[in-house]
This record gives C-alpha cells, sequence and structure tokens, in this order.
C-alpha cells in the first residue's frame, strides 16, 4: 500500500491538558486483552481525549486493533463510538472546535504527524456511512472514483479494479450488465454495497463502518453482514453497531463504550456469555441502553 505522502497539510490542534474525568469515571480498560495476545495489530489508540468546545467526548481510550479481524464497537447512543471512528479517518478535522490528546498509530505510524496527507490517509481508512452515500454518477465510476483522483486512467487496470471491488462486495453478478447505468437507480441494500466496494477499491489497511446496516431491511442487512464475514482477512474491519446480535454474528472481537469511556474489550464470544464487567452484562443483555 502507499505510504502516506510527505505533504504538510492542516491538521487538528492537540493538546495535553486533559481536563479530569466526572464522577462517573469507571476503572480503565485494559488495552490488550488477553485474546488478543497473539494477534498482529493494525491499529493502536494510546490514552486519546477528544473534545468539541469545551465538552468531553472521548476519556483516555486505549485499544488496539487486530489485522484481519472483525472488531465491533457497541454501546447506547452517544457513547463515543462514531466519534472515535471517525477520529481515525479524521473526518473529526473538519470541525473547528474539535481538540484532543493523546495518539493514534496506523502499522506504527502516528495518523496525527504533521507531514501526514490527510487525503492519503482516509484511503488506507475506508469509510462506509450509515446513511448510503453513492455519488451521482454510474456504477463504474462510483467504484474507481479513488484511482481518477490519483490521475489513473488506464482502462485495464480500472475495469480490474472495478471487477476485483464488485465481486468482493458480493455485487459484481448482480450489475455487471449495468455497470453504466447511475448508482442512484440500485436498491438501498445495493447502493450501501456499491459504497462497500468504493472505500475497498483502494485497497484500504482498515475498513471503517458506521452503522452500515441500520437503514436497511432485513433482506439487505443479512447480504451486508455475509459480506463483512467474508471480507475478514482481506481487510481490518472496525464496525459500530447497536445491534447486538449483529455484533455477535459478524465479530471476532467487541468493544463496550459508555459515556466515552472504554468499560470492556474482548472476545466476541466472551463479551456476549461471560463478560467481566457488570456493566458489560447489562447492556448485552439488555437491561440498559
Amino acid at each position: 500500500m502507499t505510504a502516506l505522502l510527505e505533504r504538510p497539510m492542516k491538521t487538528a490542534t492537540p493538546t495535553h491538558a486533559a481536563p479530569p474525568l466526572d464522577a462517573q469515571t469507571t476503572e480503565t480498560a485494559p488495552p490488550v486483552p488477553p485474546s488478543l495476545a497473539d494477534e498482529e495489530m493494525v491499529l493502536e489508540v494510546r490514552d486519546f481525549c477528544l473534545w468539541y468546545g469545551a465538552k468531553q467526548a472521548l476519556f483516555d481510550l486505549s485499544l488496539k486493533f487486530p489485522k484481519g479481524k472483525v472488531t465491533a464497537l457497541i454501546g447506547p447512543s452517544g457513547c463515543g463510538k462514531s466519534t472515535l471512528i471517525r477520529s481515525i479517518n479524521r473526518l473529526n478535522d473538519l470541525i473547528d472546535s474539535v481538540r484532543y490528546s493523546g495518539d493514534m498509530l496506523l502499522n506504527g505510524a502516528s495518523i496525527f504527524g504533521k507531514t501526514v496527507d490527510v487525503i492519503e490517509l482516509r484511503k488506507r481508512t475506508g469509510m462506509v456511512f450509515q446513511k448510503t452515500n453513492p455519488f451521482p454518477m454510474s456504477i463504474y465510476e462510483n467504484v474507481i472514483y479513488s484511482l481518477r483522483i490519483d490521475g489513473e486512467n488506464r482502462k485495464s487496470i480500472l475495469d480490474e479494479t472495478v471487477e476485483r471491488s464488485l465481486q468482493r462486495a458480493a455485487l459484481w453478478d448482480e450489475v455487471k450488465d449495468r455497470l453504466n447505468e447511475s448508482a442512484l437507480q440500485m436498491s438501498g441494500g445495493q447502493q450501501q454495497r456499491l459504497c462497500i466496494a468504493r472505500a475497498i477499491a483502494a485497497e484500504p489497511e482498515v475498513l471503517l463502518m458506521d452503522e452500515p446496516c441500520s437503514a436497511l431491511d432485513p433482506i439487505a442487512t443479512g447480504k451486508v453482514e455475509e459480506l463483512i464475514y467474508q471480507l475478514r482477512g482481506l481487510y481490518s474491519v472496525i464496525i459500530v453497531t447497536h445491534n447486538m446480535q449483529q455484533a455477535a454474528r459478524v465479530s471476532d472481537y467487541t468493544a463496550f463504550f459508555y459515556l466515552g469511556q472504554l468499560i470492556e474489550y474482548d472476545a466476541t464470544d466472551k463479551i456476549f456469555t461471560n463478560p467481566g464487567k457488570k456493566q458489560t452484562e447489562d447492556y448485552v443483555t439488555g437491561r440498559f441502553g
């Protein structure tokens, strides 16, 4: 994968004067649970805090994400899950009031370095949003959008990328005869899989998914879940979900967040059958949230 370009970019302004946690602070969860001890890590979050203006949204998060596995982020609305993955993708840079402390390392290199090319970083950390967002262009052009930005015009390369990405997104057989049709004519489930194909066309190291099935019907949800399961190994997937059954079905590891803090992080089967924290047990069994 292409390395980050050595080009200065405007970055969010870090701070190291984190305010004290409030009275609801929970004991710090271990950064690496025993179940992850033998895994190769692709992404590491170190003592990460984030504020929107005066309001702190994330508190001293430290966790590592294993390479080639699916990690689910669960927790009630407003607990910081989406804020965390938007920080990995540097989308929070677009909000003037945001400041942070701590660091995140992608394959050992800080994503907040002054020489980091944010556009290149976002190719390496592809994002799939809750609401489908195909571009108003053909299916073909949607998939190769990142290649067009890089100036790639060789038809053989573009064709190969389209077919490979759509096959990996389990969409090729459905659209191979209408690649020049508008993506906006596709069904909602197809559009979401197209957005996944567009994200993986850039061959990201991490695929971020922010509630990718919340707006889909059960049939389309099943297809996306099956796709996520099949993508493990090819990509390191981090998925935000409110659906406990979905987290249990598709993920290898699960991290439970509450009030901007990491409460527990472990293998998914342990989180759902034998959690180590009562807060986790109460949430996954539906006692709150």
